[in-house]
């Protein structure tokens, strides 16, 4: 590690330079980040913002901020639903013309439907979730007891851990309920297939959520999927392969008789269908083509000047970042005169894909 900043600065300045984050990678430069979009075409990608933010309280005025300075400058935002685009627009102000909805890929080879895991004497119900009040925890609490109480064949398997597992805990012991009711805690991501392949039928209550990958990750397994109506969920499934319901514990609970009814009638979809279905809507291949759309229009957009970036500062209302993004701007311009560009080697754009036909020949296309 270097002992320094004086060791520190020029290695950073090659990596800038070396992954050519003065035109349009979108590798993140942490440090220098404000002003190296000077001329970086660089679109900003909201996909990993899964959660909605209210506008109320102190906590979320805060972060609505940072985001709306963190967004004034950006070419483009990419967000995982519909729900999610409404809900950035709003908080950070961005023109909704700037703002692109792809969802997120599931490798649905990782998630392949295997019936001959489940339990043939219980109709299993899975929750995969961390065990946190956004996630529906306090909800999932009542319904547990009252869905045993009802049906006999019905057992939970809980994947998660969180500050509300002693809720859950508390739930199995004051019912009794040991023998039904399984924690699994923490897991790996490579663990969720076996697990959900173990399921009959997938619950998600969460209060509030911009997507879920989890009731696509279930749907590929092919679970039922119960799941609350809120943010961007209805917009992840097709209608015929999950069960809307409203965030109460009434809702959720006719929502589980449902399924529980429709398993036992067989009214249910063949798991490899469903998993077909999956794979067809939420393949790499597609949300990479998708996003290589978005990532082209910026790269046809004009180059922004230090002028335009503080223009764009200026609308945020937070005008002590102007400073910010000027030290940025000076620290680079120094380095210049330190650490000549003409000095480092810069990594090419590999723009054309050499195809080795059977013949030996190659052609570049």
């Amino acid at each position: 590690m270097c002992s320094s900043n004086d060791d520190l600065l020029p290695p950073s300045y090659q990596i800038y330079l070396l992954e050519r984050r003065d035109r349009n990678s979108t590798w993140p430069f942490r440090v220098l980040s404000p002003c190296s979009r000077r001329n970086a075409n660089w679109p900003f990608d909201g996909t990993k913002n899964h959660s909605l933010f209210g506008f109320a309280d102190a906590s979320a005025i805060l972060t609505n901020k940072f985001l709306e300075i963190s967004l004034a400058d950006c070419n483009h935002c990419i967000c995982v639903s519909h729900t999610g685009k409404e809900n950035t627009v709003l908080r950070a102000k961005v023109q909704k013309e700037k703002v692109s909805v792809i969802p997120n890929a599931v490798d649905t080879t990782l998630f392949m439907p295997d019936t001959s895991k489940r339990d043939n004497d219980f109709i299993t119900i899975v929750i995969v979730s961390r065990l946190v009040y956004r996630k529906g925890v306090d909800l999932l609490a009542r319904i547990i007891p009252d869905i045993c109480s009802r049906y006999e064949d019905v057992q939970f398997l809980i994947a998660g851990d969180g500050p509300k597992r002693w809720l859950i805990e508390e739930v199995r012991e004051r019912n009794l309920l040991q023998h039904r009711v399984t924690l699994l805690g923490s897991l790996d991501h490579s663990q969720i297939g076996s697990v959900l392949n173990k399921g009959h039928i997938f619950l998600n209550t969460s209060l509030t959520e911009a997507y879920c990958m989890a009731i696509v990750e279930a749907a590929s397994c092919g679970l039922q999927v119960v799941s609350t109506k809120v943010g961007g969920i209805p917009e992840v499934l097709p209608s015929d392969l999950i069960y809307l319901v409203e965030p109460t514990v009434p809702g959720l609970i006719e929502g589980l008789e449902s399924a529980i009814s429709d398993y036992k009638e067989g009214n249910t979809r063949c798991p490899l269908e469903t998993h077909k279905r999956i794979s067809l809507y939420y393949n790499w291949f597609n949300i990479t083509r998708r996003t290589e759309v978005v990532y082209n229009l910026v790269k046809k957009e004009d180059e922004k000047k230090l002028g335009q970036q503080l223009a764009s500062y200026v609308r945020s209302g937070v005008l002590a970042y102007l400073l910010v993004v000027s030290l940025c701007y000076i620290i680079l311009q120094g380095l210049e005169v330190l650490v000549p560009r003409k000095y480092i080697d810069v990594a090419k754009d590999y723009t054309e894909i050499n195809v080795i036909h059977p013949q030996g020949e190659g052609k570049e296309e």
